[in-house]
């Protein structure tokens, strides 16, 4: 982008364009393939536990809404997903009392069980406390599932599935993950509809 450039119709040019590149870089079969994954641990009665920092925790508990309330109406699952960024007097304790790099990392020594699903959104692919959240989860036998753009940093090469949208720019790689997010809720809530001969009649 050129930032001599200060016309916000060529601004808005430009971000369609980048949102437009990254979104045509997710690969559909990787897609699919945690949409099933997410799917067999609500239809098992695992919990899926969600984390990000910034505008990627907002994503994060996005998910549960998204999820729990949405993905479950009309259908025959009850999703249980929990986000690590919402309970602020645990998240400032451990922070304080033991380090901020490990405000998930120890929520998911606690709760995490096998079968369980660690679901990481970090646009840089390098927060600490993601990455050891993660590494936690990987030691305690829980599926890890990440959305990174940039690179993809170190989280995109310790997750079991990463979905990497290789973006330069925090705010589309943001709005990417948000539409991920939302097309795993809707397509699962669509896969899962009590009577599927109404599906036209859902509003997403």
């Amino acid at each position: 982008m050129n930032n001599q450039d200060n016309s916000i119709d060529r601004f808005l040019s430009h971000y369609t364009d980048e949102l437009k590149r990254g979104l045509e870089s997710i690969d559909a079969e990787l897609l699919k393939e945690i949409a099933s994954i997410l799917n067999r641990a609500i239809q098992s009665g695992n919990t899926i536990y969600t984390c990000g920092n910034g505008g990627s925790s907002s994503i994060a508990e996005h998910f549960v809404c998204d999820f729990l309330k949405g993905a479950s109406t009309s259908t025959k699952i009850q999703p249980i997903i929990h986000s690590l960024t919402s309970n602020t007097p645990t998240l400032t304790a451990v922070a304080n009392d033991i380090s901020y790099d490990d405000v998930f990392s120890h929520q998911i020594g606690k709760y995490g069980n096998m079968g369980d699903i660690l679901l990481c959104i970090s646009s840089s692919g390098n927060s600490k406390n993601v990455i050891q959240a993660i590494e936690k989860a990987n030691l305690d036998n829980l599926n890890t599932i990440s959305l990174v753009g940039f690179d993809g940093g170190k989280v995109k090469l310790i997750s079991d599935y990463c979905i990497h949208i290789p973006i330069n720019n925090y705010g589309v790689v943001e709005d990417i993950h948000h539409s991920l997010m939302h097309i795993l809720a809707q397509y699962i809530r669509l896969t899962n509809l009590e009577k599927p001969e109404e599906a036209k009649k859902i509003i997403f």
